[in-house]
């Protein structure tokens, strides 16, 4: 029996649930947070890493400079209106967005929530658990396997589901001692 097409779909979604990790604000520099920011250029909302050179000279600043400087002001513009909570600094020919160090207050917010980002991952994992499941289960009803390999089935699925839902505490685990030790 196949089980990869249901491990595929758990491993995409960790790898989504890791993508939106990375785009929490830690109190370091890290140019993922501009991902999901985007600016009108020429009618086309453009993601910034696209029409700019991101760098990171120092642990907690960003540099943003435009290949087009006259689009400085839609990529501010753009980060104001973004919920990342940065304001940028424009000199005229580059935008420097500076990161706060983290007070143990915003620490805890932002614990809880990637915990909430966890269980929302381990949720849809759940999910695809069931959905396998069923499918197992029609097959079954159908008589298309018996009744002892539905069984297997069900236990192979759920050991899948468990190194995934272990997967994810330990990405969750790594990125709350990192967001604690800042």
């Amino acid at each position: 029996m196949d089980y990869s097409n249901i491990e595929e779909k758990m491993e995409k979604t960790i790898n989504v649930f890791i993508e939106n990790l990375s785009e929490v604000r830690a109190g370091r520099a890290n140019p993922a947070i501009l991902n999901k920011v985007k600016i009108d250029y020429y009618g086309t909302p453009t993601p910034i890493n696209q029409v700019a050179g991101i760098s990171i000279p120092e642990a907690r600043l960003i540099i943003i400079q435009p290949w087009d400087a006259s689009i400085l002001k839609e990529i501010e513009k753009a980060i104001l209106a973004s919920d990342i909570g940065i304001n940028p600094n424009n000199d005229g020919k580059v935008i420097r967005l500076a990161f706060p160090e983290l007070n143990e207050e915003r620490r805890k917010e932002l614990v809880k929530e990637i915990r909430k980002t966890a269980e929302e991952a381990k949720v849809a994992v759940r999910s695809i658990r069931r959905d396998g499941i069923d499918e197992f289960k029609k097959k079954q009803k159908d008589s298309e396997i018996t009744e002892d390999d539905l069984h297997t089935a069900e236990e192979q699925i759920q050991k899948i589901t468990d190194k995934k839902i272990e997967k994810i505490d330990e990405v969750l685990a790594n990125k709350e001692k990192e967001i604690m030790s800042i």
